[in-house]
């Protein structure tokens, strides 16, 4: 490719990478670019695994994951030294692992192969390009491949702090919702096996990734509300007044008024589970006897997830129900407390529930 091809080929792309949110998307791009501007078979771009102690591939054209020890290959040579290489023969180059090839039916060549660094200097992979379609890697070919490097290592090291920033606001989400159900006889375990099938139902429904995260962190929090109720009437053994009970079914409007006014979209979506998990599909549910699909989706969907998991746990006032006694109850209130086709996919998915509840049981006390 002429100078000026590759100067339109990196023009014409910069627009789309300067748009692309996503990181698996513009890595996947910048691998592409890389291909087409090197003018080579394939590239690979390598992700250091520090606690496993391997390189691991993020993005690789033409094959599934590839993981190899850190240590091995010409992509563990660059990672442990952190310089560039150049690779005319490979399998004349003792650095060189042949069983990358072996187990794929590959025949590398030559190789191009340069570390990525975040911003302290550690490595944080290696992009590596395979076999060039005419003669050698040039000193062009270099240069343009660190360039494109630098991209992808701004990229990932976003990604990897943006995924911590995640986690740690998923736990403080997750602590906040264990803190209202503190008092009640309630486990940690529990809110997060809700968590997980309304997230299930969610995917289930086709609905976007994204969405499904948020509910997996939103349906935990559909007992907020309870922080406002009174221990005297959280905590009674007997049965509640009329007058204890009303104010027992405001922690749905308490929940709402705490979660309304975020600009989270997660905590909007969290609003309306706490607001709604105890409508019922006929109208007769409180706070505000909704009906049917007036009944917001994450509701419908956490109020299902919150009753069958309650029923198959014990508690200090009842033994837990078996799955088919749980499954006949749940069925029967079908169009009367649940939307029916949602009662009708969770149950289709059964299989795949009961594994989220295994992984997540309660601890023998």
């Amino acid at each position: 490719m002429s100078e000026l091809g590759r100067v339109k080929l990196l023009l014409s792309s910069a627009e789309k990478i300067s748009r692309e949110q996503d990181v698996d998307r513009l890595l996947v791009i910048l691998s592409d670019l890389a291909r087409d501007i090197l003018e080579v078979d394939r590239c690979s771009l390598f992700l250091l695994d520090r606690e496993k102690n391997e390189l691991w591939t993020k993005v690789a054209h033409g094959v599934e994951e590839i993981r190899v020890p850190a240590d091995r290959g010409i992509v563990g040579w660059v990672a442990q030294r952190g310089e560039s290489l150049v690779v005319k023969d490979a399998y004349a180059d003792p650095r060189f692992n042949p069983e990358v090839d072996r187990e794929t039916g590959y025949r590398t060549r030559n190789i191009l192969a340069i570390p990525l660094f975040d911003k302290r200097g550690s490595v944080l992979g290696v992009f590596q390009a395979v076999n060039k379609l005419s003669g050698n890697f040039s000193e062009e070919d270099i240069e343009l491949f660190t360039l494109l490097g630098g991209y992808a290592s701004s990229a990932i090291e976003n990604s990897l702090l943006q995924a911590k920033v995640k986690e740690a606001y998923r736990e403080a989400i997750m602590r906040l919702s264990h803190a209202a159900e503190y008092k009640d006889p309630e486990t940690f375990n529990h809110i997060v096996r809700v968590g997980l099938y309304a997230r299930l139902m969610c995917e289930k429904l086709g609905l976007e990734k994204e969405l499904c995260e948020n509910l997996m962190l939103a349906a935990p929090m559909h007992d907020i509300g309870k922080i406002g109720i009174p221990d005297a009437i959280l905590l009674k053994k007997g049965k509640l007044s009329d007058w204890e009970w009303e104010v027992m079914k405001r922690h749905t409007i308490i929940g709402y008024e705490i979660l309304k006014d975020s600009s989270s979209e997660l905590l909007q979506m969290a609003a309306l589970v706490a607001l709604d998990h105890h409508e019922r599909w006929d109208g007769t549910g409180y706070p505000n006897g909704k009906k049917g699909e007036e009944i917001s989706l994450w509701g419908r969907i956490t109020s299902i997830a919150d009753v069958f998991d309650a029923l198959l746990s014990k508690r200090p006032y009842k033994e837990p129900w078996s799955l088919e006694k749980t499954t006949e109850h749940m069925k029967g209130l079908k169009g009367k407390a649940f939307d029916p086709e949602l009662i009708d996919l969770f149950f289709e998915n059964i299989e795949e529930v009961m594994k989220i509840r295994e992984r997540y049981k309660d601890e023998e006390v």
